[in-house]
């Protein structure tokens, strides 16, 4: 993933830092909010579809 990638969260999560962010593309980043810096997950679509459907 390239530098400008757009990291979002969830509005539930409000001006905390106690969450994950993801960036949607080719490739699914996921990531810590409180440490950004130590690195990302790195998940295709169908593995992010598929963990959030077991999430659920």
């Amino acid at each position: 993933m390239v530098s400008s990638t757009v990291w979002r969260k969830s509005s539930y999560s409000g001006a905390n830092d106690n969450c994950v962010e993801v960036a949607l593309g080719p490739v699914v980043g996921v990531r810590d909010t409180k440490a950004r810096r130590a690195g990302r997950l790195n998940l295709s679509a169908r593995a992010w579809r598929a963990a959030l459907d077991r999430l659920r």
